[in-house]
């Protein structure tokens, strides 16, 4: 084991993190050990992990001594952040710049930070087209990312940013799954009018950040972005039909009316899905189902991943 190099995980137990930790313990190469970065080593998900062959070590993101001794001796470190613990973009961008400076100081030879785009590049805070949220943001969840990546470029650290799409595992967990209408039928309702979705499932997600820590001589400086699939609502709800055996229907609703529904982070997903619609050129070119699977031969596609979680999905 001595000979190893450790890749630290952030966010180990939740769902791009516990990708990761899943791709090197299930890796054959045995070039990489994992350390899996929790607050809870104790929590059922940990010891889940530890029973995997992980070591599991304890630090919060928001206590930086904490992450430099988790940090400290491992060869690589998997960034992530999760702006839905607390719906706070400057919070969200303070725990990333915290993390690149305790990477730096811990003596990193690479780190991954998994980022989104800054969305006022495109959309400026004087464009009404879609709401400016807590003060200074269009998409919070986005933009606090994207303003993040200069923390760990100007590091010094050799960086990667990978930019990542929605996943699937969004229709489990996160309720955006089909969920019945006024009429008993399943509906797939979505503000993305005919456009595409770039998406992915997480343990892809994982296996391709593996792949780029193997070669951080290649990646290391670079941004990339991958996909798993580009579909669009009508595409994924004919992959739900077809899985179900029940028709669901693609509801094309409106970013505003999706903004309106009310729950946390309903108008800062309601922007999201508009900038992915409105900039769906710029979207699907910067996320490559072709990186995606050169990183990861064995890439699933969406009727596959549907296929083998269908079980899981709530049918509201």
């Amino acid at each position: 084991m001595s000979d190893k190099k450790v890749i630290a995980v952030l966010g180990a137990t939740g769902a791009q993190g516990g990708g990761l930790v899943r791709a090197i313990l299930n890796d054959q190469s045995g070039e990489f050990t994992v350390r899996a970065i929790t607050r809870n080593p104790s929590s059922d998900k940990a010891k889940a992990l530890v029973n995997m062959g992980a070591e599991v070590v304890s630090a919060d993101i928001d206590n930086y001594e904490s992450l430099v001794k988790a940090f400290s001796g491992a060869h690589g470190v998997f960034a992530v952040t999760n702006f839905w613990e607390h719906f706070s973009a400057e919070k969200e961008t303070a725990q990333a710049a915290s993390i690149a400076k305790a990477i730096k100081e811990a003596n990193v030879k690479h780190v991954i930070w998994s980022s989104l785009d800054d969305t006022r590049k495109f959309v400026p805070l004087s464009d009404n087209r879609m709401p400016t949220l807590q003060d200074k943001y269009k998409v919070p969840h986005f933009d606090a990312k994207g303003e993040a990546n200069k923390f760990f470029t100007e590091s010094g650290v050799p960086t990667t940013i990978l930019n990542t799409v929605f996943y699937w595992e969004n229709f489990i967990y996160f309720g955006q799954g089909p969920k019945k209408g006024p009429d008993g039928k399943l509906m797939l309702s979505l503000p993305l009018a005919d456009k595409k979705l770039p998406s992915i499932a997480v343990d892809d997600i994982g296996k391709c950040a593996l792949t780029v820590f193997k070669n951080s001589d290649q990646y290391a400086g670079k941004t990339i972005g991958i996909a798993g699939e580009q579909l669009t609502g009508d595409q994924l709800a004919a992959a739900f039909s077809k899985a179900f055996g029940e028709e669901v229907v693609y509801n094309a609703i409106s970013p505003e009316v999706y903004r309106g529904f009310g729950f946390p982070g309903a108008d800062d997903m309601g922007n999201m899905y508009q900038f992915k619609a409105e900039f769906e050129d710029y979207y699907c070119k910067s996320r490559s189902v072709e990186l995606a699977k050169s990183l990861n031969p064995n890439l699933q596609s969406f009727a596959n991943w549907l296929e083998a979680n269908k079980s899981k999905l709530p049918l509201e």
